[in-house]
């Protein structure tokens, strides 16, 4: 790589963690879910190409071996994060492991929170950029904002960012998205039905999490990761 090249990655790679550091966002409070997260890599059963899901309560609350008893999976979700803290955090709980795929849920928080369907399109940009640098051989595999009947009055806004996140996908190789939202809605005139969540209507149910390991299993069969 010629030092020009080099320069110009380290530039766009300090634009994402300029843009991840918005001063609104904590990052400290992180820090215990992160470092814990951290130590997996030195766990006596860790080894590289592993399928690893990182982001927020969906992936955290999500039982990985019991949707693929026969993969070696890591689960690196902390619950309530944004899209921006596993940009921030990337390089602790995603790089060092070597994952054969790398697989995403986050945005549904950071509406939640107010933010905005191009902020969540412009973080993805940003952790896209991180990950060309990093693990550009690694697919990585964006899962879909859902529709949740406790937020359901904030889907056009998630939907808007899942559509433009769909497109990068489409047009990035390497990059993959993971439509769970669709079989979610395909039989409901309104928000999504109660069989696909917990009781506080957010949370996935059993059901909710098989029908999601079938969509992302047809995902990593074209990924081929």
């Amino acid at each position: 790589m010629s030092a020009f090249r080099s320069f110009l990655v380290a530039l766009c790679l300090s634009l994402s963690v300029l843009h991840a550091d918005d001063p609104s966002l904590d990052f400290s409070r992180w820090e215990k879910d992160i470092a814990t997260l951290e130590a997996k890599k030195n766990a006596p059963n860790h080894s590289p190409g592993a399928l690893l899901f990182v982001g927020s309560s969906s992936i955290r609350l999500w039982d990985l071996p019991a949707s693929w008893p026969k993969e070696k999976t890591i689960n690196q979700g902390f619950g309530g994060s944004l899209l921006a803290d596993t940009l921030h955090f990337f390089d602790r709980i995603v790089t060092p492991f070597q994952p054969r795929a790398i697989l995403v849920y986050a945005g549904d928080n950071d509406i939640a929170k107010g933010r905005t369907a191009e902020q969540v399109i412009e973080d993805f940009r940003a952790l896209v950029r991180l990950w060309e640098a990093r693990l550009p051989q690694t697919p990585l595999v964006f899962i879909a904002i859902k529709p949740s009947r406790k937020r359901w009055e904030l889907w056009p806004e998630m939907k808007r960012a899942n559509e433009a996140i769909a497109k990068i996908c489409e047009d990035t190789p390497g990059l993959h998205y993971a439509d769970i939202a669709t079989p979610m809605l395909e039989k409901a005139d309104g928000a999504p039905g109660e069989e696909w969540f917990l009781k506080d209507g957010l949370h996935l149910s059993p059901m909710g999490y098989a029908r999601w390991t079938e969509v992302i299993n047809q995902v990593l069969s074209q990924a081929k990761p």
